[in-house]
């Protein structure tokens, strides 16, 4: 079964424009495969390179107008996977872009810290971002009916949506997983500003994890991981710059009692957390059900507006007398508020206060009963 993913029409729509494509995302989220998609439209004039090969790394360390004319020669598309692995990659791909206005440059990478590091000067004006993610709902949508998705929404809360976990079956969910994990860990982010001290990044990744869905206290991760503040600021920065997590900033603009110096912390995928704390128990006997799903949820509408290139301020809000909202989207001074709630029945209203203060504002509560208006699906 093959899932077609969102963004490729996006990029493919932006190919020969004179910009090299950047496509960021984790290991395993199906980045070359995608890439080799847009190829198949390309084949006699394409060219792909594995930036973790020595001898790719060696070929594409220099900004030889000579060599480099040579390299490309009369390809009219070359994609450099893995970029961040070829030093000075940001100026090779300025002088390429520079000197071969007819051929596309396209570059992944498992990192935005290094390889953003790299290009973000260099390419100023002359590339376009896009960010890989696990399958959304919207990309399953296109083989399964509503009705199917909707059965299968306790698989997602337990093991994700990373691609070759979606296609596993059963136990295999999970080894897949454990391998997706381990690697996630061990080969990228430890590598990431060498980090020395793999047992500091396993428990802040735990403390994560069991904290999911609520405010996340640096103090308290801190501790939990035996560390200081500093120490957690930067592996979190880390996390993020791996994809591994995302974070939540408060919304506070007009009232006195907004909490306005707090954030939440949610992964990009569910399976990556609950592997981290080797829990995949069914949802029956869980007490992190809350939790899950409004990971779940927050994560799927940031999948959807990467997938339409909704540029988006994103919040969480609550007062100190315990009002909030889990999820606020900012857009053009209108504000969108959702509610999560697995269990359909559960009561919620909009805040008076808030609707009352912030009348640019719509509500929106969201169960297994209406997963569907996360993506617009079945309009």
């Amino acid at each position: 079964m093959e899932i077609k993913r969102k963004i490729l029409s996006i990029i493919q729509k932006q190919l020969y424009k004179g910009k090299v494509i950047i496509l960021y995302g984790a290991r395993r989220t199906g980045k070359t495969t995608l890439v080799k998609k847009l190829m198949e439209d390309n084949q006699a004039s394409a060219s792909y390179f594995n930036c973790e090969l020595q001898e790719n790394q060696e070929l594409l360390s220099n900004t030889n107008s000579v060599l480099l004319k040579d390299f490309v020669g009369k390809k009219k598309l070359i994609i450099l996977d893995e970029a961040q692995y070829i030093p000075n990659i940001g100026l090779i791909l300025k002088v390429l872009v520079d000197t071969f206005p007819g051929t596309q440059f396209l570059a992944t990478g498992s990192s935005s810290f290094e390889l953003s590091n790299q290009i973000a000067e260099p390419l100023t004006g002359r590339s376009r971002q896009f960010l890989l993610l696990p399958f959304s709902l919207e990309e399953v949508y296109q083989n399964q009916p509503l009705i199917q998705i909707k059965s299968s929404i306790p698989s997602y809360l337990r093991f994700g949506m990373y691609p070759q976990v979606y296609m596993a079956d059963g136990e295999d969910k999970i080894e897949e997983l454990m391998d997706i994990s381990t690697n996630y860990l061990y080969k990228d982010i430890l590598q990431l500003d060498a980090i020395k001290k793999p047992d500091i990044l396993q428990k802040l990744l735990k403390g994560i994890a069991l904290q999911l869905g609520s405010e996340s206290s640096l103090n308290e991760l801190a501790q939990l991981a035996g560390t200081n503040v500093h120490t957690v600021n930067r592996y979190l920065d880390l996390l993020e710059k791996a994809f591994v997590i995302f974070r939540l900033t408060a919304f506070s603009k007009n009232l006195r009692k907004e909490i306005n110096k707090s954030q939440k912390i949610y992964f990009y995928d569910l399976g990556i957390r609950n592997a981290i704390i080797r829990n995949f128990s069914p949802l029956d006997v869980r007490t992190d059900i809350g939790g899950l799903w409004e990971n779940f949820c927050i994560s799927e509408r940031l999948k959807y507006n990467q997938n339409h290139r909704r540029f988006v301020n994103t919040y969480f809000w609550r007062t100190y007398d315990q009002q909030e909202i889990d999820y606020i989207e900012e857009v053009d001074g209108k504000l969108y508020c959702f509610e999560f709630k697995y269990n359909p029945k559960s009561k919620s209203k909009f805040p008076k206060i808030f609707r009352e203060t912030y009348t640019e504002s719509e509500f929106k509560v969201i169960s297994p009963e209406n997963f569907y208006e996360l993506a617009d699906l079945g309009q």
